[in-house]
């Protein structure tokens, strides 16, 4: 490996690192479980500006005939949007290990493996981002997965806890087969795995039509299964109430934001939109409106279905599958302010749901109790200052103004509308005014209700590092919007 190629791969060979020095740690420091927790914080400090330096890059293949065999013949992208989804999954992490840190000392034993565990599940995520190459991206998506299966079961003395991770293994190994057959089908269809050659074979219409549509369409069936996008959306309101809360928050936004990822490079590979074939673009056409009505249902699905929710966790989790319903827009869209959309709807949301799964965290006591939706009546009386951090990620989710929720929904929607889907987007708005009553029930609990119990408040230290940045966050993001939306663009050009 020569100085080049280590700028282009800083943020996974970091990371890398960071994951074997873990495992060092792990062996050797006993039951000390605040070194792994350091070491972890600092790390994924280290892989953000590792993204960031390498954030200026084209998007771009290393396309020197003569690459080593650590890139593996051009199986990975670097620089661009990528770094960009590497920054979303460092400050994902990071904020829940300030949350989980607490969390896990207080209510449950803290088993230090939890650091690790997170760490690999982010490798795989950036794995998956980085990906040009399919077997690339099935990897990274196994990677994260089998990692989400064990940080869902981690509380291992709750048996609803092992029982979800029991059923999120099972459905999640059968989505894997999905996806690797898809894979397979493609393959058959394109004779090629990498995205570029997959698009240049389209692209030539050399290729085997009806292979390439059950290849197309396998392989979505297993990366909706990530999404939680309808019909394969059961599994996310057990899975997430089953999960640790912390883990929870992580699970709903940095792995379905590294799902939407995968879409992202496939679409651009398998959807191209610069070729002038009729029946190409025809082609093209079908799978976007077939993408358009899953995206449709899983909005009205997700949000029709947390209206009735009485856990705050479950009612999250289906608030989450309604929000995969307006990430997919931007893949309806298949244009590059679709994309950017995207990413700052990435962003905007991580932000929003960590935050407001911290606040849950916080809420929550010993043997989980206060998860009920009726337990925050009366916050704002006992914690003035939760309540009002807890109201502002409500409004951001249910995109109101001036938070980032609503300017990430708007430019998904202008990119959608541009792309001839106005019908979707009416969908969409629609959608977001249901969401409003559930989002605002909270509100009015919190500020208008009388405590119908005695409700404690853990005062948590680190947990306001994450519920300050993620406010500010939402707060720096909507009122600089277009700052962060037209340099998302750029990296799609």
């Amino acid at each position: 490996m020569n100085i080049f190629e280590i700028q282009l791969a800083l943020p996974l060979v970091a990371t890398f690192a960071l994951i074997l020095l873990l495992i060092i740690l792990d062996a050797f420091t006993g039951k000390n479980k605040n070194i792994n927790y350091a070491v972890s914080i600092l790390g994924l400090i280290a892989v953000a500006v590792a993204g960031g330096y390498t954030l200026h890059l084209h998007p771009t293949v290393f396309i020197n005939p003569d690459a080593t065999a650590f890139f593996s013949k051009n199986m990975l992208l670097f620089g661009g949007y990528a770094a960009f989804f590497d920054i979303i999954f460092a400050l994902a992490g990071i904020l829940t290990m300030c949350v989980a840190k607490e969390y896990f000392d207080e209510n449950y034993a803290n088993y230090k493996e939890f650091y690790s565990m997170l760490i690999i599940s982010i490798f795989g995520m950036m794995c998956i981002a980085h990906s040009n190459h399919m077997i690339i991206l099935f990897l990274g998506i196994e990677v994260m997965s089998i990692s989400f299966y064990v940080l869902t079961g981690y509380i291992r003395t709750r048996n609803h806890a092992v029982e979800g991770a029991m059923k999120y293994f099972l459905l999640g190994a059968f989505a894997s087969g999905f996806l690797l057959y898809g894979i397979a089908m493609i393959y058959g269809a394109t004779n090629a795995l990498y995205y570029d050659e997959i698009k240049t074979a389209i692209v030539s219409a050399s290729i085997t039509p009806l292979y390439l549509k059950l290849g197309l369409g396998l392989l979505a069936v297993g990366i909706f299964f990530k999404i939680a996008a309808f019909p394969f959306h059961q599994w996310a309101a057990d899975v997430y109430q089953a999960a640790p809360t912390p883990v929870s928050g992580f699970m709903s936004t940095a792995g379905k934001v590294a799902a939407i990822a995968a879409f992202v490079g496939i679409s651009r590979a398998l959807i191209p939109t610069d070729t002038l074939d009729i029946s190409i673009l025809s082609f093209n056409h079908s799978i976007q409106m077939l993408i358009a009505l899953i995206a449709a249902a899983t909005m009205i699905i997700g949000n029709i279905t947390a209206l009735v929710q009485k856990n705050i966790k479950r009612m999250l989790a289906y608030s989450s599958i309604g929000h995969a319903g307006y990430l997919l827009m931007g893949i309806v869209a298949n244009n590059d302010n679709g994309f950017a959309g995207i990413l700052y709807y990435a962003i905007a949301y991580t932000l929003t749901q960590v935050g407001a799964f911290a606040v849950v965290g916080a809420v929550e006591g010993k043997d989980e109790t206060n998860l009920a939706v009726d337990s925050y009546s009366g916050l704002a009386e006992v914690r003035p200052v939760i309540a009002a951090l807890m109201a502002m990620f409500m409004f951001s989710l249910a995109g109101i103004p001036p938070f980032a929720g609503f300017f990430g929904k708007y430019f998904l929607f202008k990119a959608t509308i541009e792309a001839g889907y106005t019908w979707l987007t009416i969908i969409a708005v629609m959608t977001s005014i249901i969401s409003v009553y559930y989002y605002l029930s909270i509100i009015i609990k919190m500020y208008f209700k009388e405590k119908i119990s005695e409700l404690t408040v853990r005062r948590c230290k680190l947990s306001k590092i994450t519920l300050g940045l993620t406010a500010f966050g939402i707060l720096f993001f909507g009122i600089f919007s277009y700052l962060i939306i037209n340099f998302s663009s750029l990296l799609f050009r």
